[in-house]
């Protein structure tokens, strides 16, 4: 359900401190969609109609009737630049005003809620998830928010989603079988395969307990609505919804809901590295440490593909050969970066070039290629 809009004074008031005590290191920057966008689109659409001609081709043309869900299934696209909106465009239903389910897009909503815990001194990198869950396994004591954050907990843990039967994934059977009443308590008792630390692999779980710790550290200062007072509601982000367990806590790896335009605002933030209203919102290192090549990444990866690139719940475009690493997007600059959803939900950010992308969508095959839309996505931008 939609959670009406208001501020916890003393939630804010904790955090202006902070932001007042880092004010320093932000960039004067003039625009700030806090209320608004303000709107370039005609000016874009008369400087670069063939972009986005070519781009509307691409991303919004069906193939076969629409209920075989085959081909890209574009929902909305949005593209700012220089804190302006340059292009913006739904289909299918989709409007600026109805929130999109973001799945894994919330991963990323999660590093920043702890990038703002950490800012408040409520956690630290090196919690440990004994300190918020009791009578786990002894050696489970080991994990800590720094592990939850970079997917290298160890957790034996099995991350597929369809074409796999049901009794295979971890996934389900936390979201959908027993470990649905307290989701995050079913993921800290899982058993340990590997050390922590020691092994990089991709994990809704790890999110979801990494969210679980966040309520139980939160809650009881900042009130249960602490993500919007903290988060979203600062940013202007007022279609935010993040949906719970049943035991309370926030499903913090897969069920954020929010308009491509408050995702866009989401992505400014860290555009304009952990700014809002030119006071630093997130740590000062935060953005740059969480989109940075974590150092798991260079030990053992299971189930990931060379292009599985990952800072803190950040999707990077790097390349590394000694690695073994191929950046996703090789026609955009490596310092891009983004977060990403499943069947096409993605916020991409170019610090070098001024831009969030932002895409919603339904797609159930494998063949929208990201580089191809986010190429001439930024071309849009070009000249503005």
């Amino acid at each position: 359900m939609f959670r009406p809009v208001h501020i916890c004074f003393f939630a804010l008031l904790a955090l202006g401190a902070v932001n007042s005590a880092q004010a320093s290191t932000c960039e004067e920057v003039t625009r700030w969609p806090t209320d608004s966008w303000e709107d370039a689109t005609e000016e874009a659409r008369e400087k670069n109609a063939d972009v986005i001609a070519e781009l509307e081709e691409l991303v919004f043309t069906l193939e076969g009737e629409d209920a075989e869900r085959i081909g890209t299934r574009t929902d909305a696209v949005v593209i700012i630049k220089s804190g302006r909106l340059i292009y913006e465009k739904y289909a299918r239903g989709w409007n600026a005003d109805k929130p999109h389910l973001t799945w894994s897009v919330t991963k990323s909503i999660t590093s920043a809620l702890t990038g703002l815990a950490v800012s408040l001194g409520v956690l630290s990198l090196e919690t440990s998830i004994c300190d918020y869950y009791a009578d786990l396994p002894p050696d489970n004591c080991a994990v800590t928010v720094k592990h939850l954050l970079e997917f290298s907990t160890g957790f034996d843990w099995t991350e597929v989603y369809e074409n796999e039967g049901n009794q295979v994934s971890s996934v389900f059977a936390m979201l959908y079988g027993e470990g649905r009443e307290d989701m995050s308590t079913f993921v800290a008792n899982h058993p340990l395969r590997d050390e922590p630390g020691t092994t990089y692999q991709y994990s809704t779980g790890d999110a979801t307990l990494l969210t679980g710790i966040l309520t139980k550290s939160l809650s009881d200062e900042y009130g249960d609505d602490f993500a919007w007072d903290l988060l979203f509601d600062p940013l202007g982000m007022t279609s935010s919804v993040i949906e719970r367990d049943r035991a309370g806590g926030l499903i913090g790896g897969s069920y954020f809901y929010a308009t491509p335009r408050d995702l866009a605002r989401f992505g400014y933030l860290y555009l304009n590295n952990g700014c809002w209203e030119n006071e630093q919102m997130l740590p000062e290192e935060w953005v740059t440490n969480s989109t940075s090549l974590t150092e798991v990444m260079s030990k053992e990866r299971i189930d990931a593909d060379p292009d599985w690139i990952q800072g803190w719940m950040w999707w990077l475009n790097i390349t590394d050969d000694d690695k073994g690493l191929e950046a996703p997007w090789p026609d955009l600059p490596a310092t891009a970066f983004g977060a990403s959803g499943h069947w096409g939900q993605s916020i991409n950010v170019f610090p070098t070039l001024d831009m969030v992308v932002v895409r919603t969508a339904d797609d159930r095959d494998r063949s929208f290629v990201k580089n191809d839309f986010l190429k001439l996505a930024v071309k849009i931008g070009e000249g503005l």
